[in-house]
């Protein structure tokens, strides 16, 4: 095998690898020795069928298994004689001139992770909002409960509706006299006072009866988030189909004990920690996302365009998918459009500070246990049915990329943590309404999303991108709030070799080459295929 560098520019490397019509005529040998002994041919004993024979039989399967194999042999010899880290898997293209015969000539292209200096984590200070939970918290929670428990009973037809009531209606929306799209249900629930729907809608409906039919005039917000019926008059014709009256159970210990608790007071300890545990996770949220921007101002580093690309083209697609639920779909694209920079600066900081937390967390010796590795395996795989479980398990232990999809988020919580503790933490009380509006404060700004070597993606941790978005409109006009965080990762450099793959006997095979050390387990780019033909 003979090496060119043709390329070595920033992060970008492009070589020329020449590999010997020896070599590969040598591979086609061991592998006619290797299956001549289960080769069967008429006229010749089990085990006893001549090479040249088995060679005529087979050989232009075994040719392009051994050009496959000795692609994948010589970009991994490559990568480790020339101590390359690639950033996304390499570009592979043989000579299309190549006849089987002569000697190959593979293009190989990547682009490799950036050096980084010791990462600095000293001197690292955060401030952690702390929440502390009130009875009247506790009590509101179990009040809610209570109101779920209520059996809903239907009031006698000359019963008028009052606040606290709830009506089953059909309505049918109208501008200008118009029914406009989406406008119309049936059988939809209404409870009086609860202010679902715009304002005016629920007050004009106290005091009706069932069978009764109205018309109510309401008035769309200035601010309402379809924009073509912001700030419009409307009617809505209302039928009323039942009144119904669900008695509220009382918070009691008899009530404790309809739910299968000992007592009231383990009624209160239990929703106590729940509450807990959710301003612990908005507490990690904000000092998360704080840390990450000290990371992000200490450090500056060229990153590989092919990771941004691909990491731009994740969050692009995610907020295509968002305006296409739009209801003005063509003006939630264009204000995209107009903020495409900004989203493309969102995917730059992810791919650098992805790598700093996996370049800190293997600095510092941070590991995923195999213990840990196989809780996550079994807690993903029931998701899936009983038949499906054991194929999926199999799945994540023979592919480096689905494990390391699996290990990420845990990886980059290890992290953090590790970073936490060497952080000097100061404690401030606050409300709940102060730390989310801290955290929603942040996300006003545009903050990326963070991911490192053979991360994933989807999973519960930092800010993601906002898209200026028109809120989905719900029933008649309840304004919808869309239910956005973040998804950053960091992860191990995997341990893996490249898969060589097995190319199949016939015409125009493709042969890929795997990335040597890292890359993006769900959006992984795809290299170009170097195409066998035979001749």
């Amino acid at each position: 095998m003979q090496t060119v560098e043709t390329l070595n520019e920033g992060l970008k490397r492009a070589y020329t690898v020449t590999i010997t019509s020896k070599d590969i005529d040598a591979r086609v040998d061991k592998e006619v020795k290797a299956i001549a002994p289960q080769v069967r041919m008429p006229g010749f004993r089990p085990g006893k069928v001549p090479a040249n024979l088995v060679k005529k039989m087979h050989g232009e399967s075994l040719q392009r298994d051994a050009l496959n194999n000795s692609i994948q042999d010589s970009i991994q010899k490559l990568i480790a004689d020339q101590k390359l880290r690639p950033a996304m898997q390499p570009s592979v293209e043989l000579d299309e001139n190549f006849e089987f015969g002569k000697d190959a000539q593979v293009k190989v292209e990547l682009e490799v992770l950036p050096e980084i200096a010791a990462p600095s984590i000293e001197g690292l200070k955060l401030e952690r909002l702390t929440v502390d939970v009130a009875d009247d918290k506790v009590a509101e929670a179990a009040a809610r409960i209570a109101s779920q428990q209520g059996a809903l009973e239907e009031h006698a037809d000359d019963h008028a509706a009052a606040e606290g009531d709830t009506l089953v209606i059909d309505f049918v929306g109208k501008v200008d006299g118009e029914a406009f799209e989406g406008g119309s249900a049936e059988d939809i629930r209404l409870k009086l006072g609860s202010g679902q729907f715009i304002p005016g809608f629920e007050e004009q409906l106290t005091g009706v009866k069932k069978g009764e039919e109205k018309t109510i005039d309401v008035t769309f917000p200035e601010d309402y988030g379809a924009e073509h019926l912001a700030g419009k008059a409307a009617t809505f014709d209302v039928t009323v189909k039942s009144v119904l009256n669900g008695d509220k159970p009382k918070v009691d210990e008899e009530f404790a004990k309809s739910l299968g608790l000992e007592s009231l007071d383990k009624l209160n300890e239990l929703l106590k920690g729940q509450i807990e545990q959710e301003h612990n996770g908005l507490t990690r949220t904000h000092m998360k996302r704080k840390l990450l921007d000290q990371l992000a101002a200490n450090h500056d580093f060229d990153v590989p365009p092919s990771m941004v690309e691909a990491e731009f083209n994740q969050i692009w697609q995610q907020l295509q998918h968002e305006a296409s639920h739009e209801e003005d779909t063509e003006a939630a694209l264009k204000e995209m459009e107009a903020e495409k920079d900004d989203y493309r600066a969102i995917a730059v900081r992810r791919v650098r500070l992805g790598l700093l937390l996996s370049e800190i967390g293997q600095a510092n010796g941070v590991t995923v246990s195999d213990q840990e590795m196989n809780r996550l395996i079994m807690q993903a795989a029931q998701q899936y049915g009983p038949q499906d479980r054991e194929r999926f398990v199999q799945y994540v232990r023979q592919d480096p990329m689905a494990a390391a999809q699996l290990r990420a988020p845990l990886y980059e919580d290890k992290v953090v943590d590790f970073l936490f503790e060497k952080a000097d933490i100061t404690d401030r009380a606050v409300t709940r309404e102060e730390l989310e509006a801290a955290i929603e404060a942040e996300d006003g700004d545009i903050k990326p999303h963070v991911h490192g070597p053979d991360c994933g993606h989807d999973h519960d941790h930092d800010e993601k991108p906002k898209a200026k978005k028109a809120a989905p409109k719900k029933k008649a006009a309840e304004p919808a709030k869309a239910d956005e965080d973040a998804a950053p990762a960091a992860e191990e450099a995997p341990a893996k070799k490249p898969a060589a793959k097995k190319a199949a006997a016939k015409k125009d095979e493709a042969v890929e080459a795997d990335a040597a050390a890292q890359e993006k387990p769900k959006k992984k780019a795809a290299p170009k295929k170097a195409a066998a033909k035979a001749e």
